[in-house]
């Protein structure tokens, strides 16, 4: 073997260093974790066991449990069995729990009744964070993305599946009825009696198959959102962004701030759509960097004229574009941007240069909506580009300058929407790699929400240690 590396004679005895300690380089990143997780009131964040119990066996501190898992987040380590062994056979993990080794139970126990204590300790690294001046910026890009919860798509049932499935039983059991009427129709043998009975006993699974559907369709329309999970009640089928897919899961919101990238707030929810989470996660973030006044850019999913309005009521900026949904402009004709609002006349002029005066005003879904029209479209000469009606009419909300200051800061900042897709939509990409294929371990939106603090924490502290360094970021700690 020579002109090669060599390694060590295994039967060689070896004197390893007398010290935990000398393993772990004083730049190793358990440093932080050891140094951040004693730094923390674990009771005041809501943690069981701080306080031993006078009698029964001695329980592990939720301090060594917390940094094993800050540990494996940190590592893509996530699964409590895994944790197990890691503790055993890894010299970093060693260090940080002591030598101590706890069973997959206690660990898995642990992340499962603390959930809300997690997402606690997740909100104190984005506050220490602050306190460091890495969240100068108010300026925060907002988006969600899909994760697959455990729950398997088999075991979602909506209306639409569940007719599917009703139609294929049906055909199935149509079919196999047809086969046993043929096999009826020939003579008797020992082959055919075991067909036979092989088909009455697929035709009577089918069967039971049809009564327990038809109990998960009595289930679903139940449910407040005609939809139920098997698995994880919580979780709920959720359209993606490819054509006919979809994921069964939750909806993740994310602000992140435009100047280090770091995670200020974020929310699991199991609502599908984007459009009535702005407000809320905007709020949040708000509340976060300690700003009166906060910029914040979204896409087109989340155009939703009462969320902007909240979010300009509580001093939020926000940049997005308007989804393209006009009929007439589909059709070819003049859309209603094509119409230009006189604020001063509250009055609309039409591509023809004709005045839509204000009729009247009705409330429809609880919003207050104004007409406006024109007699004149009877003689234009170019009323077959406007509207097939007798007159064009053009509604507006009572706070439709809100929408429009909204469109004018993105005309101009024609970047925003680059900007935005760059900051947000990374984090979401790195969680889900270190997540791997299943995405989240744990059931029920509460505890979903705390392993979702962990992955969250995880990704800030890598940033963070990325950007400062090991030592600096201990000390701003300790100070």
């Amino acid at each position: 073997m020579g002109r090669f590396i060599e390694g060590v004679d295994r039967s060689q005895t070896t004197l390893f260093p007398d010290r935990l300690d000398d393993w772990i380089d004083e730049n190793n990143p358990i440093r932080v974790i050891d140094a951040f997780a004693d730094a923390l009131n674990l009771g005041e964040l809501g943690f069981g066991g701080v306080t031993p119990e006078a009698t029964g066996r001695p329980a592990y501190h939720p301090s060594v449990l917390l940094k094993l898992y800050i540990y494996g987040y940190l590592n893509r380590v996530q699964s409590s069995r895994r944790l197990e062994r890691e503790a055993g056979r890894n010299v970093e993990v060693m260090w940080l729990t002591g030598r101590l080794v706890p069973d997959h139970k206690t660990i898995a126990d642990f992340r499962k009744d603390n959930g809300q204590a997690l997402r606690k300790v997740c909100a104190r690294f984005v506050s220490l964070c602050r306190e460091m001046g890495l969240l100068a910026a108010a300026s925060v890009a907002i988006d969600g993305s899909k994760f697959k919860a455990v729950n398997n798509r088999d075991r979602n049932f909506t209306r639409a599946k569940t007719e599917r499935r009703r139609a294929q039983i049906e055909e199935s059991v149509a079919r196999y009825l047809e086969q046993l009427d043929t096999a009826d129709r020939q003579e008797p043998s020992e082959v055919l009696a075991n067909k036979t009975e092989r088909l009455k006993d697929k035709i009577a699974k089918l069967q039971g198959e049809a009564r327990r559907l038809a109990e998960l369709e009595a289930q679903m329309l139940a449910a407040p959102d005609r939809q139920i999970s098997t698995t994880d009640p919580d979780a709920r089928s959720m359209a993606t962004s490819g054509r006919g897919s979809g994921v069964v899961g939750y909806n993740v919101q994310v602000a992140v701030e435009t100047g280090h990238h770091l995670i200020v707030a974020h929310e699991v929810t199991n609502v599908g759509s984007d459009r009535s989470q702005l407000a809320a996660i905007a709020r949040q973030a708000q509340a976060v960097l300690q700003t009166d006044r906060l910029e914040a850019v979204a896409d087109r999913g989340y155009f939703n004229g009462e969320q902007i309005l909240a979010c300009e009521q509580a001093g939020i900026a926000v940049t997005l574009p308007k989804p393209m949904t006009s009929g007439a402009k589909a059709a070819g004709r003049f859309g209603k941007q094509d119409f230009v609002y006189r604020p001063d006349e509250d009055a609309y002029r039409c591509p023809a240069g004709e005045t839509l005066k204000f009729y009247y005003a009705n409330v429809e879904g609880g919003l207050t909506l104004r007409r406006y029209w024109t007699t004149a479209c009877h003689g234009c000469l170019i009323k077959a580009r406007c509207t097939p009606a007798k007159e064009r009419r053009i509604t507006r909300w009572e706070h439709e300058h809100v929408l429009e200051a909204v469109q004018s800061r993105l005309d101009a900042n024609p970047n925003a929407m680059r900007q935005r897709r760059e900051t947000v939509e990374h984090p979401f990409g790195t969680m889900k790699a270190r997540m791997g294929a299943t995405h989240f371990l744990m059931k029920t939106l509460p505890r979903v929400a705390g392993e979702m603090a962990m992955h969250v924490l995880a990704y800030n502290l890598t940033r963070v240690l990325n950007i400062v360094g090991v030592k600096p970021m201990i000390a701003a700690i300790r100070a």
